[in-house]
């Protein structure tokens, strides 16, 4: 173990000596990686990639030179069609699990020279490649470093993911029925769970919603013996399957049985649940809603299942990579460094706040603070938080009112529910402690007066809020196949708040639509209202009486320099990273 530590120290020397980082974040790294869980702990390079946003070409080839393995310098472009088609020959010699094992680590075999076996990785300093070598039977071998992005370029070209449980859904045979006898008959279903292996269905369908990047799974019941699978990607809903000659409840019934916390009797009532599963070698959760609905045949009982899909491994720790701009970033680390008071996030669903709070709570945990958080349900594990567990021995109320007598630094509410998780939210603001929390309001302004409206004294949101941010997502367009938009009505930009001369500077850029992306877009972005709560807003608030003036406090706020949704939204058409449809389509006027 002295050893091992020596050899991390002496790579990171190099790192720092070179000027890639600093001292101080080499000493942080290394503390990380000790703190961490044997099982999950982390390689010296990987953290200082994660958590501190080094670029990891950067750190990965310097780490490699100092273990002196060589490095493969192919890129995308120099990788013609024939050299693929022979790494592909090679990778189709060897045995399926070893080469999906090394492809989850970022490993290929690459070449063959006078039986010598090539391996290009990532990180070839990982332990675990080279007894992954040794499996492909090669006497001699050697591993050398290549940048992740042509690996992944190469393993999107030469390597298919096999999904097992979709193979087998070509060999069943699905029988229509007669749908007019529709009572509920619990041994037909466990006849046609068993007749027609609806567990594939359900386990493939978990699978790829992970390998295509799916944030949620909509499960809904068609018109007679049918169901609609959507899945949600980049924000939008669409069609995954149509499963057809199957009762509905059937497949409802599967999902039940796989799901912890949940009665597959029960059809009059919500339910909550999460299913657990191993994926290309990774734990995921996965969270399950399950609601009673009408359907055109009123006396069945179909219900509506929502699946949101837990990938740790989209965790942002580093605030850098929220893509905060400029004066939203300084004005959120400003409030996140303050010894006490609340940052509150807005937004519905799916805009992405935990994401926001998880980074936020990362850039201020360290050993010499406790960190408590109390959510329902809990999403991402945080390390070093502790995360309270609510049940039913202690539900989400108990778990507020006793939070304060467990010593606490810093806190995070999930959700501001009511007035009694407000003012014990802000009771822990005022009394020293770092809080978070989120709530449902469409811009940042208005969260003060909800607030207000809950029955907080307008005394009390001042004196404890350090900042409000709203956020949206909007769809990122395609950097492989955006252009230009040809023969723009100006009109349009005008809509979002573009001025005759914003308009003559600004390169407008629209979808167009190719094999990499989903109709002209690609991943998402977040747009951001920061309202920071200095003197002159908390003037406003101290001020207001018995109601709070939104429109004031936005145009201070303005003058203030904060950007509101919709100029966020502006900026980022600027940048090229998205449309004006997309702004429009995700934001209100000003």
């Amino acid at each position: 173990m002295a050893l091992q530590l020596n050899l991390k120290r002496r790579s990171g020397d190099v790192l720092v000596t070179k000027g890639i980082i600093t001292q101080e974040q080499l000493d942080t790294a290394l503390a990380t990686q000790q703190a961490e869980p044997e099982a999950i702990r982390r390689r010296i390079g990987n953290i200082l990639v994660d958590d501190f946003g080094i670029d990891r070409h950067t750190v990965m080839k310097e780490i490699s030179d100092f273990y002196a393995f060589r490095e493969i310098n192919d890129s995308p472009e120099t990788l013609s069609d024939d050299r693929i088609q022979n790494i592909k020959k090679i990778i189709e010699s060897f045995p399926t699990d070893t080469i999906d094992e090394m492809a989850h680590r970022k490993t290929i075999p690459f070449k063959i020279e006078k039986n010598n076996l090539l391996i290009a990785a990532a990180d070839p300093t990982d332990p675990a490649i080279t007894s992954l070598a040794i499996q492909l039977g090669y006497k001699n071998f050697e591993i050398a470093y290549c940048r992740q992005e042509v690996l992944e370029n190469i393993l999107s070209r030469v390597y298919e993911k096999k999904n097992e449980f979709l193979d087998l859904l070509d060999e069943i045979e699905y029988d229509e029925g007669n749908i007019e006898d529709q009572e509920i008959n619990e041994a037909e279903i466990d006849a046609e769970i068993n007749q027609s292996m609806l567990n594939s269905l359900v386990e493939g369908m978990l699978i790829e919603s992970v390998r295509q990047g799916v944030s949620d799974i909509h499960v809904v019941p068609g018109i007679g013996n049918s169901t609609d699978i959507h899945f949600r990607i980049d924000g939008k809903l669409q069609v995954w399957h149509t499963q057809s000659g199957v009762k509905p409840e059937a497949l409802t019934a599967v999902i039940k049985d796989k799901t912890r916390n949940v009665d597959r009797f029960e059809r009059d009532s919500s339910q909550d649940g999460f299913i657990q599963r191993k994926i290309d070698n990774h734990n995921l959760r996965f969270r399950v809603s399950i609601m009673p609905i009408v359907g055109a045949e009123f006396e069945r009982k179909f219900e509506s299942v929502v699946i949101r899909i837990l990938d740790d491994r989209k965790v942002i720790t580093d605030l850098n990579l929220l893509g905060l701009q400029k004066q939203a970033h300084a004005d959120f680390v400003k409030s996140i460094r303050k010894p006490s008071g609340i940052v509150i996030i807005t937004g519905p669903t799916g805009s992405g706040k935990s994401t926001t709070l998880v980074a936020a709570l990362y850039s201020v945990i360290d050993p010499s603070v406790n960190v408590l958080t109390v959510e329902e349900p809990v999403e991402y594990l945080i390390r070093g938080a502790r995360q309270l567990k609510i049940s039913d021995n202690m539900t989400f109320d108990m778990a507020i009112r006793g939070i304060l007598r467990h010593d606490p630094d810093i806190v995070l509410v999930g959700e501001i529910r009511d007035l009694k998780t407000a003012e014990i939210a802000i009771k822990m603001a005022n009394t020293g402690h770092l809080t978070f929390s989120t709530l449902h309001t469409n811009d940042a302004p208005s969260a003060v007066a909800r607030l207000f409206k809950m029955g907080v004294e307008p005394f009390l949101i001042a004196s404890a809020v350090n900042l409000v941010m709203a956020q949206r997502l909007i769809r990122r367009l395609c950097n492989n196949c955006k252009a230009p938009v040809k023969d723009l009505n100006p009109d349009l930009p005008r809509s979002v708040g573009f001025t005759d001369e914003d308009i003559a500077n600004t390169t407008f850029y629209g979808p167009v639509g190719c094999d990499k992306c989903n109709k002209g877009y690609k991943g998402r972005a977040a747009i951001h209202e920061a309202l920071y709560f200095d003197k002159s807003i908390k003037d406003i608030i101290f001020s207001s009486g018995d109601d709070i003036d939104e429109d004031k406090i936005r145009e201070q706020a303005i003058k203030n320099g904060m950007l509101t949704m919709r100029a966020s939204g502006r900026e980022r058409i600027k940048e090229g990273v998205t449309s004006i449809e997309e702004v429009i389509a995700i934001t209100i006027e000003d």
